[in-house]
């Protein structure tokens, strides 16, 4: 029997930027550990980011209220703490009641073989205590437990009980690799596919089972070619927040996109005399458009807005907070360099590195991913010429930029080989017309073939 203690339930804190929820990514803490105020117990994934939280208290941890890959509302409980020194929930009864309230069917078999655990588990206080009951209860009490089955495997997760009973996957011969021995989806996922060349599904009896006219379709399918089968992936976290934003964008945003073919070899050799004479500022291709942008941006201020619908307003902000697209690991995301029109091109450059490297990390704060007022988007990085880019909403505008590839070109006179890359800007149609777009347009392509426009107008 465990002692009562006092608990404190800390619960999903507000992660702030109106987010309403956050995916269990990892614990970094288990029941019976010590705790201190302040320490990091979980990192979580937000619509935005990786974000590591820490317990406000200190103490015993008696409960994690949620698995790896749960959801949580802001509000919902994420883990409970007991007192410093508190004696901890028995494992057994914690598995127990975690499946419980996972909706598993077989919560009552499998848990506590050893005697403490097995007196844990009576629900209703039917059986006596040893000392009361009879000499013949006592030796059946005793003799149960050799005649148990081991634990049962650890299986938070309804969703990944029912994978596996669709696929006829025996749940205890699964090998978890979740922490403390849960078993999490990808490792049913990758019994499923271990075992679908051995024991393919006959379609006979999958044409007899009461699924779904779709379901049954789709593994009459895999039984006819194995290993070929759909997969679900859920729509949450970052991929749900930029399916949010794009289908708004397109729903909203009238937009246009225009474009223009520049000769970038100037600027590449401006890029490679920077590097020569000042390789400590690390300014790259990335950053020189970048400073473009800004530049633009200050000459043509009716592409640094967002329209306000509520107020049947434009909004001209006056700072320019500048966006980039970065590829990570967790998808695309876009960071925001606050206050670009303040910054050098060696700032920037900076600022564009750093971004870079939280994002690819994983450890972007969510106020990194919000208030941008335009966003560049280098997307000549996988190797493709063009593109009619989404704008990111609210924003007014986006500038994509094409691979740099030797291309004919007449230049003084002749046709020869130069660095040519393709721009293209997509513009909100209700904040300005092709005047405005095609100028700024025209603009960044002058500076890009001629840096020494840039200077000239800063």
């Amino acid at each position: 029997m465990t002692t009562a203690v006092a608990a404190r339930v800390f619960r999903l804190p507000d992660l702030g930027e109106g987010l309403t929820e956050a995916e269990v990514l990892e614990w970094k803490v288990a029941v019976g550990d010590t705790v201190e105020v302040d320490q990091v117990v979980v990192e979580v994934e937000t619509a935005k980011a990786a974000v590591e939280v820490p317990v406000p208290f200190a103490g015993t941890v008696l409960r994690l209220h949620a698995g790896p890959g749960a959801v949580l509302g802001v509000g919902e409980p994420l883990i409970e703490v007991g007192e410093a020194g508190a004696a901890a929930e028995d494992p057994a009864a914690a598995r127990y009641r975690e499946e419980e309230q996972a909706g598993s069917g077989n919560v009552l078999i499998g848990y506590g073989t050893g005697g403490a655990s097995g007196t844990r588990r009576r629900r209703r206080g039917r059986a006596r205590p040893a000392a009361e009951a009879p000499a013949g209860e006592v030796r059946t009490e005793a003799a149960a437990p050799a005649a148990r089955p081991p634990l049962a495997p650890r299986v938070i997760s309804p969703l990944v009980r029912r994978i596996a009973r669709e696929h006829g996957v025996d749940i205890a011969a699964v090998v978890p690799t979740g922490p403390r021995g849960v078993i999490l989806r990808r490792d049913v996922e990758q019994a499923i596919a271990a075992a679908a060349p051995k024991e393919p599904v006959a379609a006979e009896s999958v044409a007899t089972e009461p699924v779904a006219t779709e379901r049954a379709a789709a593994e009459r399918a895999a039984t006819a070619a194995p290993g070929l089968v759909d997969e679900r992936i859920p729509l949450r976290g970052l991929r749900r927040a930029v399916a949010d934003k794009l289908t708004r964008s397109r729903a909203e945003i009238p937009d246009a996109t225009t474009w223009v073919d520049v000769d970038a070899t100037a600027l590449l050799d401006v890029k490679d005399a920077l590097r020569r004479t000042r390789p400590d500022l690390g300014i790259g291709v990335l950053a020189l458009l970048a400073r473009i942008c800004v530049s633009g941006l200050r000459r043509f201020p009716e592409l640094n807005s967002s329209v306000d619908t509520g107020r049947a307003e434009i909004v001209r902000h006056g700072r320019v907070n500048l966006g980039f697209a970065a590829q990570t690991d967790r998808g695309l995301v876009v960071p925001v360099v606050k206050d670009a029109h303040l910054m050098t091109t060696g700032d920037l450059a900076a600022e564009l590195t750093r971004l870079t490297g939280l994002a690819r990390a994983g450890k972007l704060p969510p106020e990194a991913l919000t208030g941008g007022t335009f966003t560049l988007n280098n997307y000549g990085v996988f190797g493709v010429d063009g593109s009619t880019p989404i704008i990111n909403h609210p924003e007014a505008a986006l500038l994509g930029v094409g691979r740099i590839v030797d291309r004919p070109w007449v230049h003084g006179g002749a046709v020869v080989p130069r660095k040519v890359a393709q721009l293209s800007l997509t513009f909100d149609h209700r904040v300005c017309d092709g005047g405005a777009a095609g100028g700024f347009l025209r603009y960044v392509a002058d500076c890009v073939e001629d840096p020494a426009v840039l200077i000239a107008h800063t």
